[in-house]
This record gives structure tokens, sequence and C-alpha cells, in this order.
């Protein structure tokens, strides 16, 4: 039988079977326990997951029913509240750096990145993006079960909305709580916000790791610029890919290491292998096409990390510092204002100033403010270049010192600092400076900053002294000043000295501020303290520093309490702006974000000088350059002929060297000194010299950059009421025929206010003559040989009434520069006093006594007698012989040799009697006679006597009489003495080079 017979057969039982109805029965009844068993397992599967659905959704109600309903407006200022960087810029909007920050971060909106960029993150980060409503629900799905199973790969579930939420409202805190509160906000997001919102807010606060400086980076801008060098506009794809690897671990990504060096090759492989793995998604996403994925992928990206460069704190350590403490400062004051509190309440409180400081310096690094300075960038530079390059600032010093963290001792290098600032005077911009030699771990100090107060020695002197006293009409450039050894009020006896010792005599207030003479400065300023000039003039000059405990200090005249370099250089510029004060600043604007303006500074000009007393002042520091303490200035000068007006200065023990000028458009002052104040006149060249040099090179610097700011070709103008006139040097007051006989009439400048308007009347005719100790005028019989001067002498008058009758010796009011003129005034000799006229007793001197020889020179006890002007020596050349006069004196000494003779000696009186003769003394050996003086008197024969037989009844009755010289020759003597230590002692006080 074939296959077919047997088919057929089966077929027809099939039939058969069929048509039986067995096989539908069987069927009707597997049919229905199937769909009965399914049904059970269906029913119990739609319970369970119902169930389970509640009990999820219960426990998700649970986590999340603390978290509050976040309105619109909240949400908005919670993504948008990121901190972005405060950016620093020179003047003319020149950018230089980052205020400082633990993290740099600068806002970019989506039109400037590049939509390549946007392509990678999104590929990256969340390719479902447009599609979503702020959650993936199988993404989750999936990260839970990771997360349960606790599988070794976790894909994460968050989209960018969640990483929002997550880095803007919520923590980094990994727990099922967070996760569903970030669900819950994303899903709440996503209703209130455009997806192109939410894509620009998480682009501008994702972290990026370093950039080239070192520091930490968030947002995609200062990504792109800070790893690339260029904006996120424009990247390419392969640097899109980088960037936007690097949220996912930017410590391991990122290129640079803390310092801003790039990493070794094994480092930066993992950057570049994430590279590649988004380049794969953007293919895969068709965000790229294979030719710009085979292109990318073997791109050189190493090739195009920016070079280590420094931080704004490293290239301008001085300047970020002392920007960023002045901006923190304008801040906190605004700060303070909106809260009602004024400048004055934060100085009076130091808590309240301190709770504002830290709340303006938390703004300053968090709210992206643009801090435009008025600092010029060529000269800032120039300026460090030369600090740091010059070679003449003097010795470096090796000093023992003790370590304060670890007790120990130790040797440190001690250079000489310096700073400097140069400053417009119409405004008060500051527009560069110096901050010291260089900015290290060692030396980190700014000394143009607050912190930093030095004495400013003799450059206090036009500020404190002169300018003030000439304001309130106590002197003028003309106005004789004595620099004498005498007493000033509020010094002690000697006090104060001259830079090397000595005096120098009358002098004008021009001369002595020229060549920086101390006495006259404090003589001046004595005449003022009662006006207390350091609040009425210094406060207004922006001088703040000084307690007010020393404002009655009468040192202060020359320069001993300390202050700022920005304050002492500052208050200069008032004699540059018409005596007008522009208090210098450096912040000269700050916009916030959006480029409006949250602060500007306004010049406010106080007047503090009149514009004569400015120009007379001006004028007389002129002379400081030209020829005085600053002489050697002008050759060190590229340009000579600008119209520099200024004051050297040294402190005490030469501590201190300070130059400060200005000009009719700024102001320019350097310092130099120790940090330990250990004295600067060390080497072998001058310490002033050094300085001014200094200062030399750094303004011809700035001129050669700016030299239409710097060294202006206009003068200072004189005001009206200006007048030139003549006066008598020797008083100040209108010149007399007899000043004019002596030669000393004089013209200098005069406020018109202050011209002289008396006749001098410091000389009187006739000469002097010392009586009894005392200068009186010459009479009629009086010995010519015993008077002084050419037919003038000072007035007992004029000198009474200026105190000069107390000197020991009047001719200390010869000036040293012209002693030949003044000589040909009469003045008394040393101890004299001013003495009234005369009386005539009628009777001739007493004779002198205790006649002796001493060495080469007979000495004797002057005459009991009250008018004695002089003696006379008389000399026989044998015993018996005629005694001859030989010489005459006003002293109690004369030199005769040791020639063999015998002498005598008389006394003579105002009126030209001469006493009776001494005892006579006895010289070598008379026997044979010395020839006889043609010339000499005839006198009577005296009695033999040697020196040892001297009458000593005579002695006896003398004796009271001379008690009284004796002890004016002790006084004198100690004078003499304490004379000599007081030119020791001034090398200890403030005292300026001359």
């Amino acid at each position: 039988m074939n296959w077919e017979q047997r088919f057929h057969q089966y077929m027809e039982k099939l039939k058969s079977i069929w048509k039986s109805g067995k096989v539908q029965r069987s069927s009707r009844i597997s049919y229905d326990v199937g769909w009965n068993v399914l049904l059970f397992f269906l029913i119990i599967g739609f319970i369970g997951m119902f169930f389970a659905g509640g009990v999820g959704a219960g426990y998700f109600a649970s986590l999340v029913k603390d978290e509050p309903v976040l309105s619109y407006e909240t949400m908005q200022q919670d993504i948008y509240n990121y901190e972005e960087t405060s950016k620093l810029y020179f003047a003319d909007d020149k950018y230089f750096g980052d205020v400082q920050s633990d993290l740099h971060r600068e806002e970019v909106t989506l039109e400037n990145i590049s939509p390549v960029l946007l392509d990678a993150v999104i590929a990256t980060e969340d390719e479902n993006f447009e599609e979503h409503h702020g959650v993936v629900p199988k993404a989750i799905l999936r990260a839970v079960l990771q997360e349960v199973t606790n599988s070794e790969v976790k894909t994460g579930g968050s989209t960018l909305t969640q990483q929002l939420i997550k880095n803007q409202i919520l923590t980094n805190e990994v727990s099922f709580e967070r996760k569903a509160k970030e669900i819950l906000l994303a899903l709440r997001l996503e209703r209130f916000f455009e997806k192109d919102e939410i894509l620009e807010a998480y682009l501008n606060i994702v972290p990026y790791g370093r950039n080239a400086s070192g520091n930490n980076i968030a947002g995609v801008q200062t990504a792109a610029q800070g790893i690339f060098g260029v904006d996120a506009k424009d990247v390419n794809i392969a640097q899109a890919a980088y960037l936007a690897g690097l949220p996912q671990s930017p410590s391991a990504y990122t290129p640079f290491l803390n310092g801003g060096d790039l990493k070794d090759e094994d480092g930066l492989q993992r950057g570049i292998n994430r590279m590649k793995t988004v380049l794969n998604r953007m293919l895969e996403s068709s965000y790229i096409t294979q030719a710009e994925y085979d292109e990318s992928i073997n791109y050189d990206i190493v090739a195009d990390f920016k070079e280590a460069s420094p931080s704004p704190v490293e290239k301008y350590p001085y300047l970020t510092f002392e920007v960023e403490k002045k901006a923190t400062e304008v801040i906190m004051y605004q700060l303070a204002e909106k809260d009602g509190y004024s400048k004055e309440d934060l100085e009076k409180d130091s808590a309240l100033k301190e709770d504002y400081e830290v709340k303006a310096e938390r703004d300053l690094r968090k709210n992206g403010y643009n801090i435009h300075t008025t600092i010029d960038k060529d000269i800032y530079e120039a300026f460090q270049e030369v600090a740091t390059n010059y070679d003449n600032y003097g010795p470096t010093v090796t000093v023992t010192e003790t370590n304060s963290e670890t007790g120990e001792t130790e040797e440190v290098e001690q250079r000489v600092q310096t700073g400097g600032m140069l400053i417009e005077n119409s405004t008060g911009r500051i527009i560069s400076f110096v901050g010291g030699r260089g900015y290290d771990e060692n030396n980190n100090i700014n000394y143009i900053s607050d912190n930093v107060v030095r004495s400013n020695g003799s450059t206090m002197k036009p500020l404190l002294d002169y300018a003030p006293a000439m304001e309130e009409g106590k002197v003028q450039p003309g106005t004789p000043v004595a620099d004498v050894r005498k007493q000033i009020p509020g010094w002690p006896s000697g006090k104060p000295g001259n830079y090397g010792g000595g005096y120098h005599g009358i002098v004008s207030a021009r001369t002595a501020l020229q060549n920086s003479y101390n006495v006259p400065a404090a003589d001046i300023y004595s005449r003022i303290m009662n006006i207390n000039p350091a609040e009425k003039y210094l406060e207004k000059m922006g001088i703040t520093s000084i307690s007010e405990d020393l404002y009655g200090i009468a040192s202060l005249s020359i320069g001993v309490a300390e202050l700022t370099l920005e304050e002492n250089i500052n208050a200069f510029t008032t004699f540059g702006n018409n005596g007008k004060f522009a208090d210098a600043y450096m912040i000269e604007k700050i916009t916030n974000q959006d480029g409006d303006v949250v602060y500007e500074h306004k010049a406010e000009p106080v007047e503090v000088f009149s514009p004569q007393t400015t120009y007379l002042t001006i004028d007389m520091m002129r002379d400081v350059i030209s020829s005085g303490t600053a002489g050697y200035l002008r050759p060190q000068l590229s340009n000579g002929s600008v119209d520099w007006a200024g004051k050297t200065g040294t402190s005490n023990n030469y501590h201190d060297a300070w130059f400060v000028a200005t000009n009719p458009n700024v102001t320019f002052g350097t310092w130099i000194g120790y940090d330990d104040n250990r004295p600067i006149n060390n080497a072998s060249t001058n310490y002033s010299h050094r300085n001014l040099k200094l200062w030399a090179e750094l303004i011809n610097s700035a001129a050669a950059i700016n030299p239409e700011l710097v060294t202006p070709s206009e003068t200072f103008k004189r005001p009206d009421g200006i007048v030139q006139r003549s006066y008598c040097a020797i008083s100040g007051m209108l010149p007399s025929e007899l000043c004019e006989k002596a030669g000393l009439v004089k013209s200098d400048l005069f406020n018109a206010k202050y011209v002289p308007t008396e006749t001098d009347d410091s000389l009187v005719s006739g000469s002097s003559v010392i009586v009894n100790g005392k200068a009186v005028v010459a009479g009629a019989n009086t010995p010519d040989e015993f008077v002084t001067g050419d037919g003038l002498m000072f007035s007992p008058e004029f000198l009474k009434r200026n105190g000069y009758d107390k000197l020991p010796d009047l001719t200390q009011l010869y000036p040293r520069t012209e002693t030949e003129k003044w000589q040909r005034i009469g003045v008394p000799g040393a101890g004299a006093e001013v003495g009234d006229a005369i009386e005539d007793d009628g009777k001739d001197p007493s004779a002198p006594t205790s006649l002796n020889k001493s060495g080469s020179k007979l000495t004797w006890k002057k005459s009991g007698s009250n008018d004695v002007v002089g003696y006379r020596v008389y000399r026989a050349t044998k015993a018996g012989g005629k005694f001859s006069l030989v010489g005459s004196t006003t002293e109690t000494s004369y030199t005769i040799g040791n020639n063999n003779a015998i002498y005598h000696v008389k006394a003579v009186d105002y009126f030209g009697r001469e006493s009776s003769a001494s005892k006579e003394i006895m010289v070598g050996n008379t026997s044979k006679p010395e020839p006889e003086t043609p010339d000499s008197n005839k006198e009577t024969d005296n009695e033999k006597e040697t020196a040892d037989e001297n009458n000593e009844k005579e002695d006896k009755q003398q004796e009271e009489s001379n008690n009284d010289q004796e002890e004016e020759e002790e006084e004198e003597n100690n004078q003499d003495e304490e004379s000599s230590q007081d030119e020791e002692s001034n090398k200890d006080d403030s005292e300026d080079e001359q």
C-alpha cells in the first residue's frame, strides 16, 4: 500500500471521529478550564499590580510630603541663582582677571553657545530631552533596579531637568527621598519653563573641572575659555564633544592640574576617551555625519589646550588684592546704606562693620560684578618692571628673628622695600602704583595698603607747617625765621635739632623749607598750634590715620606721626589742584551682570587752601627741586622742563626716605625703608639719592607712555592776589635805609593780603660795645677798638621783641650763606645780653687783678667796675723802662708769646677812661732789653715785681666783684658743652637731608 492510500484511510478515520462529536466535547472542556485558569491569574496579577502601585504611590507620597509646592517665581529665582565670578578691569575696560573665588563662572545665553555643543550635551546627557516632561520613567526604573540589585553598571536616570534641580534646589545627597523630590520638582519645573530656559540654566551651572590657571570652573562659557581659549559659540565638533563629556567626572577628565599645568599622557587619555564616547553618541543620534565623526575622532585635541597661564593673583598680585579690598569696601558701604547705616555708623561699631564686610565679600564673589578700575594697564606694568629691576635700593641685610609658629630663631633676609603712587590731581584717580619689590610667601605686604603706616618725616612740613601758617597769615615765603638754639613752645630744651647738627641763623621761610631745616619748621608750627592745624587742614586732605591724641604734640610738625603712603601722597595733590583736595580712588565703577551701574565714583573736591597759599607753597617747593634737598633729581629726569614742585622727607634715625612731587596734572610719590625700621643710611650711596633716582625712573617710564598726562608742558598759573615785594631780610618788614645800607633788602612773592606795611626797625645807627656782659650802643667817647659793627647794630628793642636778647651769642643770627654782609651789623659777643644806656659815674675804672702768665698768654681777673668795655695791654722791654701799648681786648686774656719783657694791663670804661695799671709781670730775662716800640704810649716807670709778688690785699678787694664774672663764665662753658652734646644728639631727631 502506497502512502496515498494510507493518507486516505487516515483522513476517513478523522472524519468518523469528528462526526461522532467526541472532539468537540473534549475541546470545550479544555477551553473552559484554560480560560478559567488564565482569568484567575489575570485577576490576581491586576490585584497585585494595583496593590504594588498603591504601595509605591504611598511610599512616594511619604517621601515628598514635606516638600513645599514651589511657585514659578521661587523656582525661577532658584535655578538662576548660580554664583558668577566678578571680573576685574584696568581703565578703558581692559580685562585682567577675575576676583579670587573657589569657583569661577561666567554666565552665557543660549544664543551664544554653538549648536554643535548643544547637540553634544543632549546626545551625552539626555537624548530624550526634547520629548520628556522632566523625567524618563524607564530610565528611572532601570536606575532603581540597578540600585536594588547592586549592579556593577549604573547608567543613571537623571534628565538635564533633574540635574538642574539637584544642583540648584536640592543637594547631592544619595537617597530615595532626595530622588523622589527631584522627580516631583523636575515635573513641576517642566510645567513652568521652556526647554531652552532649562538647557541654558543647566549649561551655566554645571562644573567643568579646572582651567589653565588651575582654578575650579563652572559653566560652559568659562570652560570653553578656560580650556581652549575660545568662546562657547566658536568651539568645533571635537572641542564640543570634549566639553560635553567633562561634567560626568570633572576632576578625572579635566586636562589641567591644580597649578594649571597639563596632566601627563595617561591623565589626558581619560578625557580623550570620554570625548570619543560623546562623538559616538552624537553619530548614533545623527547629530553629526560619518565624515564629521571620522575627522573629529582623529582630531588632536591636546594641541588646543591652553598653555598654563598665571591667574590675576599671580600676574598682578598687588593690584588684584588691592582692587578686591577697595571693591569690597564700596559694596560694604552700599549694603549698609540700604539697611539704614551710614559710613560713620560702621566706623563706630567694629562688629557691625565686620558683619557688612563679610556680606560684601560674599556679594563680590558670587554676584558677577564687573569692577572697573582707574589703573592704566601700560603704566602699571611699566612701574612693576622698573620696581623689579631697580638695582640701587640699598643693601639686603640678614637678621635673626623668632619664628612665631615654631618659637625658634632663624636667619632671614630683609630687603629695602618700596611703595609709590601716581594720582591725577583734579579727580583723585589713581593711575598706577608700586606695592613693593615682589609679592611672595615671604613678603606679601602691599606697602600702599591701609594696614601699612610709616613716619612721613619732613614731607609733613608743607602740609602742616608752611601752607597752614601762610593761610593763617602768620608767615610768607620771605618771612625771616631764626634757626638758632632757642626754646620753642612744646619742645624740650635744645630740641629739635637740624640734620647733621648746627644752626643756620636768620633764614627765610622759603630757604628753611628748601633745605628742610627743622628748627624753623617747629617755630612756624608753634605760631599756629592754637588753631589745631591737624584737624583744620590735615583731615581735609584725607589724613585720618593719625590719632587725635597726637594733634597737640609739637613734634608732629616735623613728621613723627605715622600714616599710610596713599594718605601722604594723596595730600600733596591739594597743591596740584589749586588748593582743593580730591580723595584718591581706584574703583571707577561697578556694574552688574546686565551692565547696569550699581556704583560710580563721584569726585567731591574739598577746598583746603586759597589759590594764593597754594601757589606760594608750590613756588617754595619748586626750590626744593631746583636748589634744595631734591637737587639731585633734575638731571635724572628724561624731561627736565616739567614744572615739578616737591618735598623730600627722612624720618627719625633714617628709618624712611620719601619724595613727593606734584605738577599741574599729577602727583607722584615714592618711599623706601626696611620692614623692621632699621636705618637706610647704611650704604656707600646717599639714601635720599637712591629714592630720588627710583622716583625718576618710575616717572620717566610713565612719561614715555602718556607724556601729555604725566609731563605736561603747561606750568602752574599764578593766581590774582600774588604780588612781588621787597622786604628786609632781618625782620621781614618793609626795607629801611639802614637795611639797605646793610645790603639785606630782598624780594619775594607775597599774598597781597599779607604784604608788610611797617618799616623795618631791626637796625640802629652806630656800633655796639659790651658793657658788663651786655650789648649797648657805643658812646661818643667809647674807644673804637672795643666797638663792633660798621656803623650799624641790632636795635635792642628789636632783639628783645623777638627774644633774641636771650641768646648766648648774637652771632648765631648770622646766616651761614651771607656772613660777610651780616658781619657789618654790630652784635655782642658770647654770653652778652642787650643792655640799657650807661650812666657816667665820673670815676676811673678799677684796675684788673691777678695778672699771670699761662703758656703764651697773659690772664687776669676783670675790673670791679661796671662800665668797663675792655682792656689795654702795655709792655716795657726792661726794668724801669717805658711801657708801650701793645694791644687791646674785650677778653681777660691776651697772647704775648715768650719774648723778654715786663707787662701790665689797664681797664678802659665806656667813656674812654683808663684805670691805673695792674701789678706788673716779668717774662723771661729782661737784662737783655727788647727794642722799644716806636709808636708806644709814654708811661711813667712802675715798680718792678714778678707775678708771684702780686698784691694779695688788692686781690682780696677784687674777689667779691669778680664772683659774678666767674659764675657767668661757668654758665657760658656749660652752655657750650650742652650745645656740643645737642649737636651729637641731633642725629636722633626727626630730620631731613640737605
